[in-house]
């Protein structure tokens, strides 16, 4: 039987990929953007519906997947919506940080909580939520962006304990670095002069040769199709080979030396 996936954030990089790769699995793709008009490849591919959705007005979400559940049977959700506010605290106004947990965070809590009676009556269905490797560990002027992410991955385990009852399973992607345009297209950010050198510093890590270290957007849509046709009760999935660098490293270091160890690297004299 061919199952359904619907999937926020589908327009470009990471949620475009994983459309495109369903889609040549055989599945019916439901791929939702806020601006679908603009949408010309996706269109055309055979069993994809392109939606409008913006996962930060409620009212309009809501009514969108009461009409996408009355017209398709769906089987899984992948919560892929989401931009990155990078930056100093210190930096943000308080409507930047309220736009960073109004898409990243509440955004997954509005669609999955929309989809949960669908799910919970149908006694199946998986919801995939995609963090960060930073939603995991935190790295300077990502506080807020990782607050989101953490938040995710928090809210994404105590979840799947929730619905297990219901046969309902909850999983997390947790890529590194990815090459897409997300940094032009989906990153907000705010300059503090107190902290140019630490700016400095971390900007080199989107230089054109760090990017072209990063995992290719093919590479983690594959572990998001491996994580709704596993069949595991697996709950992350660190996806690409810079993720699982960084998050090994500070298992073995251990989260306080860790947590020293980055410190030392961006304190400046």
């Amino acid at each position: 039987m061919q199952k359904t996936i619907f999937i926020t954030g589908a327009s470009s990089g990471l949620g475009k990929t994983a459309a495109k790769l369903f889609q040549s699995k055989n599945w019916n793709v439901i791929a939702t953007m806020r601006n679908p008009e603009n949408e010309t490849e996706l269109t055309q591919l055979e069993n994809v519906t392109v939606l409008k959705l913006d996962v930060s007005e409620k009212d309009g979400l809501e009514k969108t997947i009461a009409e996408v559940l009355e017209n398709h049977a769906v089987d899984v959700v992948l919560n892929n919506a989401g931009y990155g506010l990078i930056g100093p605290l210190e930096a943000f106004t308080d409507e930047q940080i309220h736009k960073q947990l109004e898409t990243n965070l509440m955004g997954v809590i509005r669609v999955t909580k929309a989809f949960i009676p669908y799910f919970r009556m149908k006694r199946e269905g998986t919801f995939i939520n995609v963090t960060s490797s930073f939603g995991l560990l935190g790295f300077p002027t990502c506080s807020v962006y990782s607050a989101t992410k953490f938040a995710v991955d928090g809210f994404s385990e105590s979840l799947g304990y929730e619905l297990a009852q219901f046969g309902i399973n909850v999983k997390v992607i947790a890529p590194g670095g990815i090459q897409t345009d997300f940094a032009g297209r989906s990153l907000d950010g705010s300059f503090h002069e107190s902290y140019g050198k630490l700016i400095s510093k971390v900007q080199e890590g989107y230089s054109p040769e760090q990017i072209a270290g990063y995992s290719k957007p093919e590479d983690i849509a594959a572990v998001i199709f491996g994580a709704a046709t596993d069949g595991k009760l697996q709950l992350r999935y660190i996806a690409g080979k810079d993720a699982n660098a960084l998050y090994d490293e500070r298992n073995k270091t251990g989260i306080e030396n860790y947590v020293q160890k980055v410190k030392g690297e961006f304190m400046f004299k």
